[in-house]
């Protein structure tokens, strides 16, 4: 089955960004439209799509439970496949158990020459409440070019917490002041609100892209 994208940002953007939704919301819920359109506005060519879970939902009643991770890899790929060729860098990444799953397929497809780095929204570390059961094994060797943007009381995954995971030295984690899980802040705890934070994904984004593939 082919892939069906969303496209949002300029077409002639130097930089494509691939990604895919969380474990329980499709690739145009308020966060990833929220997300995708303060990458756009930086300049960045965003495409989106939906593992076949998330799709069928869409077409039948009741809600199909997300599968394992492990399982979706692979329409991961199928999806590179599907872009085909962009005029520039192309990273991939995603919300929450998307940038997870692009995260298990990120050195193969690095090491082929297929992609330029890997951007997570909001990375699952642990499952909420239980934060021994990690998910970063295979995050502490890996060699692709990584940034991770995550909220400073993101049950699933902390500061404190993620200073002890040992991560490869390939990837950066921007943290992002009172975020939840979803990147939004308290704005009358933190003075942030979830645009001021968006704006800094996309300019960390930027930054990071300026160092990976200048």
């Amino acid at each position: 089955m082919t892939t069906s994208f969303l496209f949002d940002g300029p077409e002639d953007a130097r930089v494509t960004i691939l990604l895919a939704h969380g474990a329980g919301a499709p690739m145009d819920s308020a966060s990833m439209n929220a997300t995708t359109k303060a990458l756009a506005a930086a300049g960045f060519r965003v495409a989106r799509f939906e593992f076949g879970y998330m799709a069928g939902r869409r077409a039948e009643a009741g809600k199909k439970p997300p599968p394992k991770a492990e399982t979706v890899m692979p329409e991961y790929v199928a999806a590179i496949d599907d872009l085909g060729p962009t005029t520039g860098p192309l990273l991939i990444g995603g919300k929450s158990m998307g940038g997870r799953v692009a995260s298990m397929i990120a050195d193969a497809e690095f090491e082929a020459g297929r992609i330029a780095g890997l951007v997570c929204l909001g990375y699952p570390f642990h499952p909420p409440g239980r934060p021994t059961q990690l998910r970063t094994k295979h995050l502490i060797g890996l060699k692709t070019p990584a940034l991770i943007c995550q909220g400073t009381r993101d049950e699933f995954g902390v500061p404190d917490e993620v200073a002890t995971y040992g991560l490869s030295p390939q990837i950066e984690v921007k943290w992002l002041e009172d975020g939840d899980h979803d990147l939004k802040p308290r704005k009358a705890i933190s003075g942030f609100s979830t645009a001021d934070h968006l704006k800094t994904v996309a300019d960390s984004v930027t930054a990071w892209v300026g160092r990976i593939a200048p």
